[in-house]
């Protein structure tokens, strides 16, 4: 499973999503900027960034 936690982008929020692929976990990043950040155009540096935040979910510290 794969794990992306908004926290490590945007400091203080809480929200994160897990998905067994990364472009699933990516589509639903997306989403959530647009819909809680505000984000309406979301460029490939801010792709980039999402992906390369994603991590096994297994490899996440408790």
């Amino acid at each position: 499973m794969r794990l992306f936690e908004c926290g490590t982008l945007v400091p203080g929020c809480e929200w994160h999503t897990r998905a067994d692929e990364d472009a699933e976990v990516v589509r639903r990043s997306v989403e959530h900027m647009r819909q809680a950040h505000g984000e309406t155009i979301i460029r490939e540096n801010m792709v980039e960034n999402i992906k390369a935040r994603i991590r096994d979910e297994n490899q996440v510290e408790a």
